[in-house]
């Protein structure tokens, strides 16, 4: 069964990478709307504590970060591909700017521009996750002179690309590295109020900007929290185990292990027996009384495994 249940929030500019993932696919989905913050009574059994947003469920598996549950839609989901025109592999590498540099200087764009009118609770929450333990959105506010000088060439880089008549980043048809980018100029068009304007600099990626959200986000219809809980208690796990001898780690089927973003962003570990290890990719196995045993996948790059 390949049901797809996407648990995010409306707000999420990571959970719009993923619907621009499903409207590329022109892919049919289930939308759980989870909180903004903590505490998520309805996400956490099926991710073992992991409490970011989007999480994708497919029956007894579970796949937590944009990353992996995009490569787990070009798997499950082959035509159209992410990767046209045969870019497979550097388009991940364009992933690791996007959702590295080029995040970490748009979120405290956002959230500095934003310090005096943020929620309290928001503000402590997000701060604590994405700028560490020593947050301080003031003096993010006080730099962001800085920051839009950070942002403002990489933009004009996407820009440059656009030129010249491309209608996506990778040609006449849309691909992996229009999801990965598109999300940050959505991001800061509606949460930043000068966006609009100073995205009225860089015409082409204005036009492309058009086109990408012209793709819609496939067919989307609600669920409850409920719902989805008793869909992953019906159902089994569908990952095979599978080991790689050559993980660096080491590790076997059955060791038990920690993952968590590698970031201080104060969160805690999901922990489990090691399912599936390869190159890409881990999964554990978890145990909950709502929904029996579940598969959590994780990607590797930009995540922690320990062994305990």
């Amino acid at each position: 069964m390949d049901q797809i249940i996407f648990h995010a929030y409306p707000q999420s500019p990571v959970s719009e990478k993923v619907r621009v993932g499903f409207g590329i696919k022109n892919l049919t989905w289930s939308s759980v709307e989870v909180p903004r913050i903590p505490p998520k009574p309805l996400l956490m059994p099926l991710t073992g504590g992991y409490r970011r947003a989007p999480v994708m469920q497919i029956g007894a598996d579970v796949y937590c970060d944009s990353q992996g549950i995009l490569r787990e839609l070009e798997r499950r989901f082959p035509e159209p591909t992410f990767y046209p025109g045969g870019s497979d592999g550097m388009v991940w590498g364009v992933s690791r700017w996007t959702d590295g540099t080029l995040f970490d200087e748009t979120v405290k764009l956002v959230l500095g521009a934003a310090a005096d009118e943020l929620p309290e609770a928001f503000a402590k929450d997000r701060g604590r996750l994405y700028l560490g333990p020593n947050a301080d959105l003031k003096a993010v506010q006080a730099d962001l002179a800085h920051v839009i000088s950070q942002i403002r060439p990489q933009i004009g880089w996407m820009d440059q690309r656009l030129s010249g008549g491309r209608k996506f980043m990778l040609g006449d048809h849309p691909g992996l590295p229009d999801a990965v980018a598109y999300y940050l100029i959505w991001f800061i068009r509606g949460r930043w109020a000068k966006g609009p304007e100073f995205l009225s600099q860089f015409p082409s990626v204005e036009a492309w900007e058009q086109r990408v959200s012209a793709l819609g986000h496939g067919t989307q219809s609600d669920m409850t929290g409920e719902e989805a809980l008793e869909i992953a208690a019906a159902a089994e796990t569908s990952t095979p185990e599978e080991i790689d001898p050559l993980d660096p780690l080491g590790l076997k089927a059955g060791d038990r292990v920690s993952v968590v973003p590698d970031v201080d962003g104060g969160e805690t570990g999901v922990e489990g027996p090691v399912h599936l290890l390869d190159r890409e990719r881990i999964a554990i196995l978890h145990e909950d009384p709502e929904v029996g045993r579940i598969c959590i996948h994780f990607p590797r790059v930009g995540y922690r495994v320990t062994a305990i």
